[in-house]
């Protein structure tokens, strides 16, 4: 889908925004800019040989802001890539570590190369090579600045990534951690390729928490049996329909692809599409749901939940005033663009913004980061002790009544935390403090209205008080 002509462009939207809350703050113009303005940024070329012929290839890497080391953003590997794109994505990591108080700067990368056209081994090359350009010219390292996948990426070119810095730097003990979204067996942790997928669905549930805000969104009620559509079945997009169909009971009716769109009213079953798309490669022939050949109209199908788990500017100034849904909840980076949003607030339609709501890729990172700066998994040394103390709990219970408890409960009170246990429970606490102290912005400020103003605000005190308290400004 394309915007409209006289939209800003996606960097343009994310500075524009950031402005309408500086304004609302009052904040001093002078502190503002240091705020905005992009700390540094790379542009590196760099030939490689593929199939016996020398291909040139051009990367970005983009550092935001260093108020918090390491900066942290993902790197894609994507055919549209740009140096602009790179630079709103490195601001909006910023914007978002402070939401989530996650002590990071922002960060982010890209390659301009489209993955399907190569080889498994020749995309480890051109990572590789990449990564020396990124390494040598200081933009890459556990201290300084730490990628992590993103579109087009994955756990596979963060363990190429780190094997690289471990060999220019064997010195190094903390090399794997110049990298997240690794392989569990190679540094990773558990519960990060569900992550952010993971930290929509707690988003949305703590936005259920509040019935003022579901009003707010014209609902009433819980999650169950809320109607939902979702944007993109990558990692994000399908990670967030399967849980929030499985464990919370939301109907997804429609999943939109780039080359066309499920619908079934009835809902769709999520692992059911899974399966098949790994064993036919495509959606179109998917028994349980109507193909439809338009896909970017089914983001105008009446919903209670509309989830762009895609692109940037998905939801822009040709189609926001037919978006028929209720809540919007930006699972991918910048998928509203900045007059889009303006036409849904006046619509009346909430969104809870991306800044916000895919944070959890981010902040499952950094419990990765520390797990490897640490060189101990959680729960090493509390899981054995918790699982002891369960069990005198459920003997003290049995002598004090004299009854006995049933196996289930006794397993469930006797399992210790596991490191999944522990990443979730993180990423839960994270996702609802977040939102909570969004809640609080908006509420103490008459002249904050929406909860992507609220974000920013919240985001922007935090970097504004960082950078005051050590005197750089």
């Amino acid at each position: 889908m394309t915007k409209a002509s006289s939209e800003p462009s996606f960097r343009d939207g994310v500075n524009l925004m950031v402005d309408r809350a500086i304004s609302v703050m009052g904040l001093d113009t002078g502190v503002a800019n240091a705020i905005k303005s992009c700390n540094a940024v790379i542009q590196v070329q760099f030939p490689v040989k593929i199939r016996g012929k020398i291909e040139v290839f051009t990367g970005w890497r983009a550092t935001h802001s260093t108020h918090r080391l390491p900066s942290k953003g993902g790197i894609r590997y994507a055919p549209y890539a740009d140096q602009d794109e790179v630079e709103a994505l490195a601001a909006l990591m910023t914007y978002k570590c402070a939401i989530v108080n996650v002590p990071f700067g922002g960060s982010k990368g890209a390659l301009l190369i489209d993955p399907s056209q190569y080889e498994r081994e020749e995309m480890e090359m051109i990572t590789r090579r990449f990564s020396l350009e990124l390494i040598r010219k200081g933009f890459l390292s556990p201290a300084t600045n730490v990628p992590a996948p993103d579109v087009g990426t994955g756990q596979r070119e963060m363990a190429w990534i780190a094997d690289t810095y471990k060999q220019l730097h064997p010195d190094d003990i903390n090399y794997v951690a110049c990298v997240t979204g690794k392989p569990v067996h190679h540094g990773g942790i558990q519960g990060r390729v569900e992550a952010t997928g993971r930290g929509v669905q707690y988003a949305i549930q703590e936005f259920f928490r509040h019935p003022d805000d579901v009003k707010m969104a014209s609902m009433s009620g819980s999650l169950e049996g809320k109607t939902c559509i979702i944007q993109g079945f990558g990692n994000v997009g399908y990670h967030a329909a399967k849980f929030l169909s499985e464990e919370d009971g939301v109907k997804i009716t429609a999943i939109i692809k780039s080359h066309g769109a499920l619908v079934n009213d009835e809902g769709i079953n999520i692992e059911e599409l899974r399966q098949h798309i790994e064993e036919h490669h495509e959606i179109e022939t998917f028994p349980c749901a109507q193909f439809v050949e338009n896909g970017a109209s089914v983001l105008e199908k009446e919903c209670d939940i509309l989830i762009p788990a895609a692109l940037e500017n998905q939801i822009n100034l040709e189609n926001a005033d037919r978006i028929k849904a209720k809540l919007i909840v930006e699972a991918a980076n910048g998928p509203v663009s900045f007059g889009a949003d303006a036409i849904l607030k006046n619509k009346g339609i909430v969104v809870i913004p991306d800044a916000y709501a895919n944070a959890g890729g981010v902040t499952v990172s950094y419990f990765e980061w520390i797990r490897n700066i640490s060189h101990m998994r959680f729960g090493r040394m509390q899981r054995r002790h918790e699982e002891m103390r369960g069990l005198q709990v459920t003997r003290m219970f049995e002598e004090v009544t004299g009854n006995s408890v049933s196996s289930h409960i006794r397993e469930s009170m006797t399992r210790g935390a596991d490191e999944l246990d522990l990443v979730r429970s993180g990423l839960d606490d994270t996702m609802r403090t977040a939102y909570q102290e969004i809640r609080e912005t908006m509420l103490s400020d008459d002249n904050i209205t929406d909860l992507r103003t609220a974000s920013y605000v919240s985001s922007i005190k935090k970097i504004a008080r960082s950078y005051l308290d050590v005197g750089i400004l």
